[in-house]
């Protein structure tokens, strides 16, 4: 079988696809991955093929502060180069899997009439019961009621992508499509990549869907010595550790934020290790006994276990890493779906929720961070969440997935 991987954004988003490329050429599938550039090491030597996305500026995105407006531009100038890109590699393909991100996916499926698992980091299938993951009102509220919110969000994605969409359709002799909230979920097989006990999903969405888990990627080649220095710092005293990161992301008040927080660890006698990610998070920060920086890749599989809570801003592979560590966590909501996954931590009790980074006062995070390390019902409901996880098998059942999608369209 000849499978097509596509998929765009920053390391919790790729790295999945990585993985789930070796693991079905392992299975003696030929395999093709379509990434962005600046994951082209990731992907050399991994015996799949690959190709590089041309229209690919995710790491320009990724060094300013990223907002709404500046995602829905990228995603409009990338439709037209999906297309360009996506359909020759295609032809030559049995099935096409690819992200939700990936707008163009399923109207090339269809225009070469092969099948199309669309996956999703999230529940983004229109509901009734849960509100759109990319707004930040993930709680139930008299007013925005989920249908509303999705009825907005819809109508904003038309207006900024229909329009591309069509006029790529109609070069193609394709009919025009009316609305892409309901096109895309209705022509795919709707795969959501996310742990079914810590993400939530709708039993009356009304098109073919699936959950199957989080693809961890624990193969990832990292520094070594960066790891045993890490370990040092851990087992030098019995302190408590908390973990910070941003991961890929960036942000004006990251730096002010990070200042505060290893206060709070100084003045209760914490330790801090602070992941850097490709903003240099924590640069700023004098050079002391109790901190850490992780400067370069380290898996969160090594990590994580080591350290007695994570404290980062709720992309979808930091929070799987955490959960699957059974670690308390507190998020710090950018943008997009962090804010739902903040709910999520908050609603299963592994974590206070949410913190504003650019409106938490020095008090205000000295309480929630003592409150994250001291709660006893944070602890054991982590560690109850970390033995479920630790018990799925994503990387398996998004194979099988990719397998049944072939033999049901053939």
């Amino acid at each position: 079988m000849k499978i097509l991987l596509v998929a765009r954004g920053s390391q919790g988003d790729i790295y999945p696809y990585l993985r789930l490329a070796k693991e079905l050429l392992a299975r003696s599938h030929a395999v093709t991955l379509n990434l962005p550039r600046i994951f082209e090491d990731h992907a050399k030597g991994q015996g799949f093929n690959y190709t590089l996305q041309g229209q690919d500026d995710i790491g320009g995105m990724m060094e300013n502060e990223l907002d709404t407006k500046a995602l829905l531009e990228w995603t409009r100038r990338v439709i037209d180069n999906q297309f360009s890109e996506i359909v020759p590699q295609l032809r030559e393909h049995d099935i096409l899997v690819a992200s939700n991100t990936e707008f163009a996916a399923p109207s090339i499926a269809e225009y070469l009439k092969k099948p199309c698992i669309r996956t999703a980091y999230g529940p983004f299938i229109p509901s009734r019961t849960i509100p759109p993951p990319v707004f930040p009102w993930p709680r139930p509220h008299p007013l925005l009621r989920p249908a509303l919110l999705w009825a907005i969000l819809n109508g904003g994605l038309n207006m900024m992508v229909k329009k591309t969409l069509n006029r790529n359709r109609a070069a193609l002799s394709m009919p025009p499509i009316r609305d892409q909230a309901k096109h895309a979920p209705a022509n795919s097989i709707n795969y959501l990549m996310y742990s079914p006990s810590l993400g939530s999903v709708d039993p009356e969405w009304p098109y073919k869907w699936a959950i199957g888990g989080y693809i961890f990627n624990d193969d990832m080649p990292y520094d070594q010595n960066i790891y045993r220095n890490f370990t040092d710092f851990i087992e030098k005293d019995g302190k408590k550790t908390i973990f910070f990161t941003l991961g890929s992301c960036n942000n004006n008040d990251r730096e002010r934020f990070a200042e505060k927080l290893f206060g709070v660890c100084r003045a209760h006698g914490y330790k801090l290790v602070i992941g850097s990610g490709w903003c240099k998070l924590g640069s700023s920060l004098p050079r002391n006994d109790d901190l850490f920086l992780v400067d370069s890749l380290v898996p969160h599989k090594l990590v994580f276990p080591r350290c007695s809570a994570i404290i980062h801003h709720g992309g979808i592979g930091t929070t799987h890493s955490a959960a699957r560590a059974g670690k308390p966590q507190m998020v710090v909501p950018l943008f997009l779906d962090q804010w739902y996954w903040a709910e999520q931590t908050r609603k299963l009790g592994t974590g206070p929720g949410k913190v504003d980074i650019k409106r938490c006062s020095y008090a205000q995070l000295e309480k929630k961070a003592l409150d994250l390390l001291g709660n006893e019902a944070y602890a054991r409901n982590a560690a109850e969440l970390g033995e479920k996880i630790r018990g799925e098998n994503g990387l398996e059942n998004a194979c099988r997935q990719v397998e049944d999608g072939i033999r049901t369209q053939a």
